[in-house]
């Protein structure tokens, strides 16, 4: 990951009027359809740039690890972390004390040395990074913390690992993305989805050409939140305020990260442009109407965000993504994880596949035969199978592949390109949004080191 300048984060050339695109519709659809595309067609077909090996730190014995925002998150993730093998908890952050306090007696309950404690105010942690001689920093704050915790880690020396989302802006992912190059450190995003049990499935058939050459994906986040965000704790301190703010899929990474990792996405392939736009915001005002008393101010806020969010997303090789975004509404939890190749499907909720010669004619078929056959290694260990504290076991993995990469000094499974893909989609959607679903260019963060990125191998112990 050696160290260079970006050209100057372009998002999106000058297009023409509004006003023009309304006068022609169906002319300018095409243009703004086509003119991406070409673009990412000539820098295609650009001479490769040279193979970088991918960056891996030089392994550890032990990692040594402090944990920022120690609230529901993330005291889940120092119990998860406390139960795999070389990591050590050195340092706990929190604006709470009692949090600082509570997960200070976790860690000395595990058999470790209790951790230095940090809780003078919400930037203690830099504090903590000057101090504290640690490997890695790791964060579940709040979204907008992301970025200046890994910031302040990377600055000090230390691998950054965060929450999802990476960053909220898309400026905060080159912020990342240099630091990274600058410091050479990992700055990974910690997206468990990548690890559950059919999304690692769905990367088997893919990788191993049971779906055929993938053309379009579908995915999101569907989760009625709508308690959650009127919580007077934890999430509901802080992620109500970005529905009142902002405007576009602001939660992507779940659903698109397994996605982007099935179509080879910096590795090979990349995000060249989205289209999105938002409907009607109704979800939170009607919550708020019927859930709260008549005097609670919070009956007179204004939402930005719009309830549904769609965005559809063209990688340069031509592949096609729908993504989604609705945490608003009463429904139940999915995050549809639909991979469409030229010889067959996967999808979940409900878990279906259909591939043509082995499945019958226009009938979906159970995974439950398709995992006894394609496995992915990881799942097939006991530990993870029993598991079941964080999502099914999904959450155990994304910690322990972390702490392994360190250890044997391995390039991590995601890097920090992959953080800043997945996350800028959410910038890149409000700016769509704003501008009456106009087509927006997608950085290449890799400043061309796609092109010969190998494709992801999840290395075994």
């Amino acid at each position: 990951m050696a160290a260079m300048s970006h050209p100057k984060r372009p998002i999106v050339p000058a297009d023409a009027s509004r006003r023009e695109f309304l006068r022609v519709t169906v002319a300018a659809g095409l243009v703004a359809a086509v003119r991406p595309r070409t673009a990412a067609a000539q820098e295609a077909a650009a001479p490769a740039a040279p193979s970088i090996p991918l960056y891996a730190a030089p392994p550890m014995e032990r990692v040594r690890i402090g944990y920022v925002g120690v609230g529901e998150r993330g005291s889940f993730h120092v119990e998860s972390l406390l139960r795999i093998e070389g990591a050590e908890i050195r340092a706990v952050c929190d604006i709470v004390p009692e949090k600082v306090a509570a997960a200070q007696a976790k860690v000395k309950a595990a058999g470790q040395p209790s951790p230095a404690g940090y809780s003078k105010g919400e930037r203690d942690f830099e504090r903590m990074c000057d101090e504290q001689e640690l490997d890695l920093v790791y964060n579940a704050t709040p979204w907008e913390w992301h970025v200046p915790v890994c910031l302040a880690a990377m600055r000090t020396g230390k691998h950054a690992a965060t929450e999802v989302p990476a960053a909220v802006t898309v400026d905060e992912c080159w912020q990342l993305v240099e630091a990274a190059e600058k410091q050479q450190r990992h700055c990974v995003m910690m997206e468990n989805a990548c690890y559950d049990r059919r999304e690692m499935l769905t990367l088997v058939l893919a990788q191993r050409g049971l779906l055929g050459e993938l053309l379009h994906g579908e995915c999101g986040y569907l989760h009625d939140l709508r308690e959650v965000k009127f919580g007077r704790e934890s999430e509901g301190l802080w992620r109500r305020a970005h529905a009142i703010h902002r405007n576009g899929n602001l939660y992507p990474t779940h659903g698109l990260g397994p996605i982007a990792q099935c179509m080879n996405v910096n590795r090979g392939n990349r995000f060249d442009y989205v289209v999105s736009m938002s409907g009607n915001s109704r979800g939170l005002q009607l919550y708020a109407a019927e859930h709260l008393a008549a005097d609670d101010p919070r009956r007179r806020e204004t939402y930005k965000l719009g309830d549904v969010n769609t965005t559809l997303i063209r990688t340069v090789n031509g592949q096609t993504i729908f993504l989604s975004h609705d945490t608003n509404s009463p429904r139940p939890y999915s995050r549809i994880g639909m991979l469409q190749g030229t010889r067959g499907l996967i999808q979940g909720w409900p878990d279906r596949v259909y591939i043509e010669g082995r499945s019958k004619k226009e009938e979906w078929e159970p995974l439950k035969k398709y995992y006894q056959e394609f496995e992915h290694p990881l799942w097939k260990s006991k530990r993870v199978r029993d598991d079941k504290r964080g999502h099914g076991g999904m959450d155990y993995l994304v910690n322990q592949r972390l702490i392994e990469c360190l250890r044997r000094g391995w390039p991590t499974d995601q890097n920090v390109y992959d953080a800043a893909a997945w996350s800028a989609i959410s910038g890149l959607s409000e700016q769509s949004v704003a501008e009456g679903s106009r087509p927006v260019a997608v950085p290449d963060f890799t400043r061309g080191r796609w092109k010969t990125t190998p494709a992801l191998t999840l290395r075994e112990a």
